[in-house]
């Protein structure tokens, strides 16, 4: 039999919380600390995620980059895109030079 030893915690919340908390594990059978524990998982799981603020900063590039006029002709990227196309239906191979 494996026993997880686990700290215990003490911590204040509001009553709205603790409402919030006592609902759910009354709602879902689960311990209230289980709860806890997978809402904390489930948060930090996130933290991948950009900040609102990144998020922002980094679309903000995008539309500066999509302002700028083009450099190449529009024949050109047209006729670059029908490759790329083309190469990815037939599969790719080097152009031989």
């Amino acid at each position: 039999m494996v026993v997880l030893l686990m700290p215990k915690l003490t911590f204040s919340l509001d009553e709205q919380t603790v409402t919030a908390l006592r609902t759910a594990a009354r709602q879902t059978g689960k311990a209230q600390s289980l709860i806890v524990r997978e809402a904390i998982a489930q948060h930090t799981a996130g933290e991948h995620r950009l900040s609102d603020q990144d998020r922002d900063r980094l679309l903000g590039v995008l539309r500066r980059i999509r302002a700028r006029p083009s450099t190449r002709p529009q024949a050109d990227v047209d006729r670059e895109l029908r490759e790329i196309r083309r190469s990815r239906r037939t599969g790719w191979s080097r152009p031989a030079r």
